[in-house]
């Protein structure tokens, strides 16, 4: 039996609002609530996505281990390229850093700097 069921991935971030804006049109999700710190994405599970205002937010240099990747996301997805297009698009940046291509995903940033990785299955 377990001990607790998954509620939220929360991403600090210097702007809850525009990170929140970018993951709703990234996973088609909608932003269900709204504070100034604080700011919710789902796809009406009860599991959610969550962006709380960090004023001294300092992002990932993944993969320099002083500041790791901390947490990322891996989405999948079914045309790398074409996904890629439309993050790009969305305002996240691709990493230099690509050491799964060949395996099927790539590395991107966020806007506020947090890695995640487009996967094909």
């Amino acid at each position: 039996m377990a001990i607790a069921r998954m509620r939220s991935v929360v991403l600090d971030c210097p702007d809850p609002k525009r990170l929140a804006g970018f993951y709703s049109a990234l996973l088609g999700w909608e932003i269900t609530s709204v504070e100034d710190d604080w700011v919710v994405v789902t796809d009406g599970r009860p599991e959610r996505i969550c962006f709380q205002l960090a004023k001294d937010h300092q992002p990932p240099d993944w993969p320099n281990p002083d500041r790791p990747q901390q947490l990322h996301l891996d989405l999948t997805v079914d045309d790398l390229d074409e996904a890629e297009t439309e993050v790009l698009a969305l305002g996240a940046t691709k990493h230099s850093y690509q050491p799964g291509e060949k395996d099927g995903f790539r590395v991107f940033l966020d806007p506020a700097g947090h890695p995640f990785c487009l996967c094909v299955d």
